[in-house]
């Protein structure tokens, strides 16, 4: 077991994965409760995917990525909103027009974009291969998510859970909700080393929703999808080294395996508790 695990810290690249990915781990676990209790799940993956073109685009005019991502992420929200104010058609029929038209955007844009960069590496991540200055970028990104996310921590809280109550005591809800969709922008750009656009609503999205069947406790709930995030981020670097196979791929499998492993087994809300209640 120890010779198992020290074998792959011989080498710098998975040295600065594990660094990287755990680092990532913690920052969408964290980010994730919020969206587990917001119930933006779908706003999340559609995000993740309006950032394509945001991202080619800021490498073509040699720019940072976050400064494409953040844009697009942000401007594909109000868009959303501005389309589904002036039509009939519903909110989530509007996301996915948006999100998917974005997508394709970024898609030819891709494929039309002369580059020394792989830009698949966009999409499905590349965390074995990032180079130092994409590490500090992702660190200082991540940092700076973090930092927000306990500042505004009580109020992102309320106005998850009540957004009625937080306007009626004085929270500007809107600017949170604006907020939270930039936060969650950041932490896509932050993300996409490590498992690409395709998978990172799966780190958005499923560490907050392990915790959520384990405790009704937010304190707990961010400690308990921090540590899942974290835990499936190093065992799924760990597999994709032995396994020679995708870090996002394997990061994502460990973190959904948690995730049924949670929903069978949770003290309170796992099926097998549920099975053995009267009636």
């Amino acid at each position: 077991m120890w010779d198992w695990l020290i074998a792959p810290l011989q080498y710098e690249f998975m040295v600065k994965a594990l660094l990287v990915s755990g680092f990532v781990g913690v920052v969408c676990g964290v980010l994730s409760c919020y969206m587990t209790l917001k119930g933006w799940a779908l706003m999340g993956d559609a995000v993740a995917h309006a950032v394509t073109p945001g991202v080619v685009l800021a490498y073509v005019l040699n720019l940072p990525l976050a400064v494409g991502a953040l844009i697009f992420g942000v401007g594909s929200v109000w868009l959303m909103g501005w389309i589904h104010k002036q039509t009939r058609i519903r909110e989530d029929a509007v996301m996915g027009v948006v999100f998917t038209g974005l997508f394709a955007l970024g898609l030819v844009l891709i494929s039309k974009t002369p580059s020394n960069v792989d830009f698949l590496h966009i999409l499905f991540g590349n965390v074995l291969g990032i180079p130092t200055s994409e590490m500090v970028q992702t660190l200082v990104i991540g940092g700076l998510t973090l930092g927000i996310l306990l500042v505004f921590k009580n109020d992102l809280l309320l106005f998850c859970f009540d957004p009625t109550h937080a306007r009626s005591i004085g929270i500007n809800i809107t600017g949170l909700h604006y907020l939270l969709l930039t936060l969650l922008s950041l932490t896509i750009v932050v993300a996409l080393q490590t498992v690409g656009i395709v998978l990172v609503v799966a780190m958005l999205i499923t560490p907050g929703a392990t915790a959520y069947l384990l405790t009704d406790r937010f304190d707990r709930m961010l400690i308990l999808a921090v540590l899942s995030g974290l835990g499936a981020s190093g065992l799924g670097t760990y597999l994709s080294y032995y396994l020679d196979a995708s870090t996002g791929g394997c990061i994502v499998l460990v973190q959904t395996l948690l995730f049924l492993l949670a929903m069978v087994w949770a003290p309170k809300y796992g099926w097998l508790r549920r099975g053995q209640r009267p009636g």
